[in-house]
């Protein structure tokens, strides 16, 4: 049965929190599907129950106080959306409700927020604040306890910036043309895995173009309320972004899940039609070189590798990819992809997540850890720089020296072994 509700006062975005709200039969398949329910173990900490909460608060029948801390637990890791039958587009719900009570967040919480928005966006400011960050960390415990989280999450040196090329030519006939998302936290974090990626479509006969004049996904603003932020991306971005390429290429799933919600974070302006025609050419790169088709030989190594592939959330839930990146990493001669128990079960990453949730997040990296550790890989792939950073850090929480690497850097260092020159990987 339907719920009948008017939330016309929340502007544009109001019609598609309706249709999630009104779409929800209350079943229960959500529950133990979602990641916050097993831990907290309380109804209101499932998708279900915020779904009760946020149609009780847009009713005027619940203060948004009492709703907010449930809501604000909530990963935004979509795992909800597979698992249920009628179809609920929660990502439809939880992220515009959220731009609904942007200012109604405690003094301490808007004053963290605001200072991410005008970082992690930005990969000069960031780079700028990380390093600075560095030189507080031996002060870490006579911090605020809410600073801790950013320092801790932080490497101890980052990596050399890479200046990225305008235009990277296909290696022998060209078989595409795409332009690439370049991320903002990835580019500080881990360049490399730009420039692996480069070098795999390259020499797979794809061009690529990598636009001046691109920003932020606005993911991250959008997944925490903050609209404007995030529109102020998004139309960046549309207009960088050319239409003379056969796709816009992500390599975070975050970003390109992201970006595939342009049309909402749009939603109700004059640039809708131009957002919903951006989203549908997005695609993630292991699911651009699956459908490319055959990819160039990789020769044998001559030795096994096993590899256990982590499922971003993103790339999985948010955007329905799955089989790609294990199909891509199979043609690597000698790879064996290795099953990890509860892989759907998101590793606490989530954006900011760490920040916001600290407890919930360090249980959730610890518990995903645990169950990559008892697989024994010689190798951890993700497709996602949150989940890579993650990984790195739980990982080495438990003593472990296992290597993660992106999917793409995996299959870079498999071709520029076989050149006979030194991989990255094992510099």
């Amino acid at each position: 049965m339907k719920h009948q509700i008017d939330i016309d006062q929340q502007g544009p975005l109001g019609g598609l929190m309706a249709e999630a709200i009104q779409t929800c039969v209350h079943c229960g398949f959500c529950l133990p599907a979602c990641p916050t329910y097993r831990i907290l173990g309380q109804e209101m900490d499932s998708p279900r129950g915020r779904i009760v909460l946020m149609k009780e608060v847009l009713e005027g029948q619940l203060p948004i106080a009492d709703a907010g801390p449930h809501l604000d637990a909530c990963l935004g890791c979509l795992a909800c959306e597979p698992a249920c039958p009628s179809g609920v587009r929660y990502r439809e719900l939880i992220s515009p409700f959220r731009s609904t009570r942007q200012s109604r967040r405690s003094v301490g919480q808007r004053i963290r927020c605001w200072l991410v928005s005008r970082t992690l966006p930005f990969p000069g400011r960031f780079r700028f604040a990380a390093r600075a960050a560095g030189w507080l960390k031996p002060f870490a415990g006579r911090l605020p306890e809410s600073m801790r989280p950013m320092l801790e999450l932080l490497p101890h040196a980052l990596p050399s910036r890479q200046q990225l090329p305008n235009l990277v030519a296909a290696k022998g006939a060209r078989r595409a043309r795409v332009a690439l998302l370049a991320g903002c936290a990835q580019q500080v974090l881990e360049p490399d895995i730009n420039a692996a990626t480069i070098d795999v479509l390259t020499r797979n006969g794809v061009e690529v173009l990598i636009p001046a004049g691109q920003s932020c996904c606005g993911a991250l603003s959008w997944h925490v309320g903050n609209l404007k932020q995030a529109q102020q991306f998004a139309r960046r971005n549309l207009a960088a972004f050319p239409d003379d390429v056969d796709a816009v290429i992500s390599n975070a799933a975050g970003c390109g899940s992201g970006m595939r919600e342009y049309g909402a974070m749009l939603k109700g302006t004059d640039q809708e039609p131009a957002a919903e025609q951006f989203s549908q050419r997005i695609l993630d790169v292991s699911e651009f070189l699956d459908r490319l088709g055959d990819m160039a030989p990789i020769p044998d190594l001559g030795k096994p590798l096993r590899v256990a592939y982590q499922e971003a959330c993103h790339l999985v839930n948010g955007q329905q990819v799955a089989a790609a990146p294990r199909r891509i990493l199979q043609r690597v001669p000698g790879l064996q992809l290795v099953p990890l128990a509860d892989n759907s079960i998101c590793c606490g990453s989530a954006g900011t997540y760490n920040l916001d949730q600290p407890e919930i997040a360090w249980q959730l990296g610890a518990e995903k850890a645990t169950r990559i550790v008892a697989a024994d890989p010689d190798l951890v792939a993700s497709g996602n720089i949150g989940c890579i950073m993650q990984l790195r850090r739980h990982l080495a929480a438990k003593h472990s020296n296992l290597p993660v690497r992106h999917t793409m850097q995996i299959l870079r260092d498999a071709y520029v072994a076989t050149d006979g020159q030194s991989s990255p990987a094992h510099q």
